[in-house]
């Protein structure tokens, strides 16, 4: 197995494309079926875990896409109107 799935290396210190990024290699790798049993359930595990991180990246986003459009419609708060 390479340094790019050693265990060591924490997923949860990965931005989102590193995470994406390496998630492609390792399906490329398990693809091309030439990985021992052994080699094959460690990047299938390495890719589980890549996927969450990935994941983790995207339901963040979206959350902040949410709260960003929430206050941009939310109504004019009563110091705005108290100034007119």
């Amino acid at each position: 197995m390479d340094a790019m799935t050693s265990p060591a290396q924490d997923i949860s210190d990965l931005s989102y494309e590193q995470a994406r990024d390496e998630l492609v290699r390792v399906v490329n790798e398990l693809e091309q079926g030439s990985s021992t049993l052994e080699q094959s359930l460690a990047l299938w595990e390495r890719g589980e875990a890549l996927a969450r991180r990935c994941e983790e990246w995207l339901i963040g986003a979206k959350a902040r896409l949410d709260a960003a459009r929430l206050a941009a419609t939310a109504p004019a708060s009563d110091d705005a109107v108290t100034t007119r």
